[in-house]
């Protein structure tokens, strides 16, 4: 499954703006080098012929040189020569055309904009899902829960490689920092979605998530994991629906254990 990269888009427009300067560059000398042939050969013309056609035949006979097509007219040897040095100079910047465009779209920035672009229509077709943030060992298995028990599940997680380990097992992911950009919630659709659930183990992370998240969607499920009862109250404030304090939860299921051991 492709990954929506919230930092590349900003990247990629910098680099399809730094194309299109290449480009008109490279058009710009073409067309410079156009008429600098066609000016040339209407200098060099001794026909006897007025202006206005002297001018007609150098633009065509510089068209042909540009375009190959072959059809020169009224050629002298020092046309010929001329034109020989116009070819190579042509050659030259078809050369350096070639080096500096054709690489762009094979280039990292424009495969990272095809994947947004298809990510963007998959991500526009959400609604009703739950956005799991973090995508360490507890986002793994809440995200596992949540796909077994037929959620449609969104992931964000800022490092690469646990973004392309949720990608490979086919999830839909949104890399970036959550807890920094707003952006990271908004191309998740966290205002069409249920729930969310916030896995980080960074405490400071985890509140600024909720912040963040709440404000976008007041109605949305937010569960988030509390170091202890006043950071829970806290993240309570903030707007989580939910706070789970792990120490609590930890000492209850051993309690729990201890009461179904046989004595």
């Amino acid at each position: 499954m492709p990954i929506y990269r919230v930092l590349e888009p900003r990247l990629s427009g910098l680099h399809i703006r730094e194309w299109r300067r290449r480009a008109l560059h490279t058009v710009v000398l073409l067309l410079g080098t156009l008429v600098f042939c066609a000016i040339g050969l209407i200098v060099l013309d001794n026909s006897n012929h007025l202006l206005p056609a002297k001018m007609f035949r150098g633009f065509w006979n510089a068209l042909n040189l540009v375009t190959t097509l072959g059809d020169f007219s009224g050629l002298e040897r020092r046309d010929k020569v001329f034109m020989m040095f116009t070819m190579v100079a042509f050659l030259m910047i078809g050369g350096y055309a070639l080096s500096s465009l054709t690489g762009f779209f094979s280039s990292d920035a424009e495969m990272t904009r095809r994947e947004n672009r298809y990510m963007e229509r998959k991500l526009d077709r959400l609604a009703s899902h739950v956005i799991v943030i973090g995508f360490g060992p507890l986002g793994r298995l809440v995200a596992g829960r949540l796909h077994e028990a037929g959620e449609q599940v969104v992931i964000i997680d800022r490092a690469d490689d646990r973004a392309a380990g949720a990608s490979v097992l086919g999830c839909l992911v949104v890399q970036g920092d959550a807890g920094v950009d707003h952006a990271v919630l908004d191309h998740a659709k966290i205002q069409q979605a249920r729930a969310l659930v916030v896995t980080s183990e960074d405490p400071d992370r985890k509140l600024s998530i909720t912040l963040m998240a709440h404000s976008r969607n007041p109605k949305l499920k937010i569960a988030v994991t509390g170091a202890n009862s006043p950071r829970g109250a806290l993240l309570h404030s903030a707007g989580a629906s939910e706070v789970v304090i792990m120490d609590d939860l930890i000492a209850g299921a051993l309690v729990d254990r201890l009461g179904k051991a046989p004595l």
